[in-house]
Order: C-alpha cells, then structure tokens, then sequence
C-alpha cells in the first residue's frame, strides 16, 4: 500500500516554455506500508509508469524520486526479491553474505544525481551529437563492476542483437572510473566492425546474448585503454568483450547508451511517455528514420533472461571466461 505521497513542484514555466513542451518538474515522496500490518516495507522498487524513473524504499518505508514531471502519473510498487526484472543490482555467480560479490547496478541514473549528471554531461552530449545528432535520447545506463582478482567475462557480442532500432545510430559511452588495464579486463573491441555484418546471438533457437557461430574469431583486436576520468565510445553494432579481472585492482566502468530522436525500437518498448522522458537534446518525433539495416529479434530469451552476465549463461562455449 502507497500512503502519504505527493508531488513538490518547482516554479511554474511560462506559456511559451509549454509551448516548446517543455514540463514542470516534480519530486516525489511517499512512504510504503504493508496492507495487512500497517508497518513500512524496506526495499520496495516504487516506479512511475509514464517516465520510468524510481526509488527504493529504506528502513522506514520511505522513498523519495528527485526528478519527475509534474502531473498526473501511475504509479506501481513491487517488492525486490519477488521480481526478478526489477532488481537493481546483479550480483557475482560466488556472491555470498561473507563474500559479497557486486558486478552491475542498474540504471544508476535513477539512484544518484551525480550519475544523471554525467548522463548529461555537456561535453559528452556535444561530441555524441556530432555523430548521431541533431537531437539525442538516452536508452540505458548500468554500472559494470570488476573486483579485484575476480569479476565476470562478457563474451563476444554487439549491442545491437539486444535493441535493435529503425536505425543503427546508437553509440555506448563508457565512463572509466578506474583506469582500464590489460589486466583489470579492459573492453576489447574489433575496429570497423560496426560496419560489417550482424552475427548470429542465438544458440538452439534461444537468444543468448553472445557471438555463437561456430569458430568465430575476431580479427584485429583493440584494447581499449583509458585513464580513470576518461571516457570511450563504440557503436551499438561493434564487436565487443571483456576478460575477468586478473589484476589487484578493481575495474569500474559507468555506461551510457544514447541514439538519435528518430531511432525507434522495435522491440519490448515501453510507453510514448517514456520515449519523451529520455529525451537529452531535441524535441520528439513519431516518425521513425528507416535505414536497411540487419536485424534479428532477441527471442525467445533464456528462463534466466536478466542483464548480460545472465543471459550469457545460456551460451555453451564461454571463451572470454576461459581467459
């Protein structure tokens, strides 16, 4: 049960700031207690519908989403634990309660404004609009984690096979926050090969998120080397992969997935609300941009379908962990 919520609005825009659809913005606060007990439930994923943005619950029931549109929304609450799709963080295979292993948050924009700053960072939306603008919206964020002497491989893939889009203009910005080594299992990536074709992600009819063609070998690979501060980029059809961590430091790598206005997707989603909510730069547009482009819809998912790591579980010959 949701009890004493509410919206705190900033100042009021003028009429011609609502002309150019710009909206009022909101935070919202509340509290979520059980129906049958009346007590507070810690950890409950709170999301409004139309925009996607969330919180947590914490100890007391209460929850707080700093950054919202003004209005009328819905809201739904879920309970961690029971829902597998909303679960915030992705935990290592060893993962235990003496040994607590963490290798992704999800949407870390939704959890800190320090990471919804950098999303927006206009440095960063500057040169991104120089290869797929005019006009920008994000669609995802995660922070990947490698701990030291430890941390999960990601096989051979392109972003691509998991989103595919009316057009292929989406880049991924990775944000180094530590420095990206050989050892700490940098991101590998093969140059150009966003230009080639789109390789087959599906092993026994189930998509599993990874190269699986038999005898698949990249060519000319680069290591992606960057100081902590810096950033990379690489299109959403590059052949990518990362090694486990064999270092004695960690590597933590903050990813922005961003794609032009009238890149639609053609798959799994979720409102025209939530279209216009991602948008960075630009006004929104119902016209897709069709290009010939490869595609291969990502179904039928493995039962364990989640992030990456899970998904590349169902994938028999795992060479990348092998490293």
């Amino acid at each position: 049960t949701l009890v004493a919520a509410g919206v705190l609005a900033g100042s009021p825009g003028s009429a011609a700031a609502q002309e150019e659809t710009e909206r009022e913005m909101a935070e919202l606060i509340g509290q979520v207690v059980s129906a049958s007990t009346g007590l507070p439930i810690e950890g409950a994923r709170v999301i409004l519908l139309g925009s996607g943005y969330g919180a947590i619950t914490d100890a007391e029931g209460n929850f707080r989403v700093p950054r919202t549109w003004a209005g009328r929304d819905s809201v739904e609450v879920r309970y961690i634990g029971y829902e597998a799709g909303y679960t915030v963080i992705d935990l290592e295979p060893d993962h235990s309660a003496e040994k607590p292993r963490l290798r992704r948050i999800k949407n870390p924009v939704l959890h800190h404004e320090v990471y919804d700053q950098a999303l927006r960072h206009p440095g960063i939306l500057a040169i991104i609009e120089q290869l797929i603008g005019p006009g920008l919206r994000s669609n995802g964020n995660k922070l990947n984690m490698k701990e030291p002497d430890h941390g999960s491989a990601v096989e051979w893939h392109q972003d691509w096979a998991f989103y595919p889009h009316s057009n292929d203009d989406l880049l991924a910005v990775g944000v180094a926050i530590d420095d990206m080594t050989e050892d700490n299992g940098c991101m590998l990536m093969v140059p150009g090969s966003h230009r080639g074709q789109l390789h087959s992600h599906h092993e026994n009819g189930v998509f599993v998120g990874a190269v699986s063609e038999p005898g698949f070998q990249p060519r000319q690979v680069a290591k992606c080397l960057v100081k902590a501060g810096g950033i990379s980029i690489h299109h959403a059809r590059t052949l990518h992969a990362s090694t486990p961590n064999h270092s004695s430091k960690p590597r933590r790598l903050l990813l922005f997935q961003y794609c032009a206005l009238d890149s639609w997707p053609l798959e799994g989603f979720a409102s025209y609300a939530a279209y216009c909510d991602s948008i960075l730069r630009g006004k929104p547009t119902i016209h897709p941009r069709l290009t010939a482009v490869p595609v291969i819809i990502p179904l039928p998912k493995p039962d364990n379908a989640g992030s990456i790591f899970e998904i590349q579980e169902a994938l028999h010959n795992k060479e990348m962990a092998k490293q």
